[in-house]
């Protein structure tokens, strides 16, 4: 109906959907998982890498693609038994198509500085289960190869397991996905894929359900 003459009419800000780059302040949230040898980051190798890739559709988060690669054990690493036996990762398996360590990261890196530069992001941040035992894994191969060109940030990770106990009281993925709503199979379990793909979706459902006010990103970011 049109304004009475003499009265202002109402004016409709348009708000364009938000960007992931604007979501995170210029950070793309990368899911990880990796699968290893052991709990050592020093003596144990990365067996498996996967992440997926979240982006944003009428200002919600959720799963854009994934990729994911088998790692060779690098030379003079210890792998314990009982952590194949949890993962079920046969070594002697041919079909598991498993490359250097060094090629695999290199690849694995480029895939994400990619997906940043379409995203428009200047920085990768990881999200993990449990993120500091990943990134400790991840930053310790970077070390061992001399692999400058890291996409993430060195330090700070978004942490499921911490997310999973503020949203539904409970840190264990299997758990946190159960009350969130998210379908997780114990028998695909440690997988790489598997469980970076369940955690990415249980990312998207937490941040999804918390109430973000859009107008702080009018701020200036020193008053952010």
């Amino acid at each position: 109906m049109p304004a009475e003459f003499g009265q202002t009419p109402t004016v409709f800000s348009y708000r364009p959907p938000m960007e992931i780059s604007d979501r995170f302040r210029g950070y793309l949230p990368v899911v990880v998982d990796l699968e290893t040898g052991g709990f050592s980051k020093e003596d144990n190798p990365i067996l498996e890498v996967a992440c997926s890739f979240i982006t944003m559709r009428d200002d919600q988060l959720c799963i854009k693609n994934s990729a994911s690669w088998s790692l060779e054990p690098f030379e003079g690493s210890h792998i314990e038994p009982a952590s194949l036996k949890i993962t079920g990762i046969d070594l002697d398996d041919p079909n598991r198509n498993a490359i250097d360590e060094r090629e695999a990261l290199i690849e694995f890196f480029k895939v994400v500085r990619d997906e940043m530069k379409f995203a428009g992001c200047h920085r990768a941040i990881m999200v993990a289960h449990n993120a500091s035992f990943d990134q400790g894994f991840l930053n310790a191969a970077c070390d061992r190869l001399k692999i400058k060109r890291n996409p993430f940030h060195p330090f700070t990770a978004l942490d499921t397991a911490t997310m999973g106990a503020l949203a539904f009281g409970h840190t264990v993925l299997s758990k946190a996905c159960h009350r969130a709503g998210v379908d997780f199979s114990e028998a695909q379990a440690h997988n790489a894929a598997y469980d970076a793909e369940r955690t990415a979706e249980l990312f998207c459902h937490i941040v999804n359900a918390w109430p973000f006010n859009p107008h702080w990103l009018d701020q200036p970011e020193d008053e952010a």
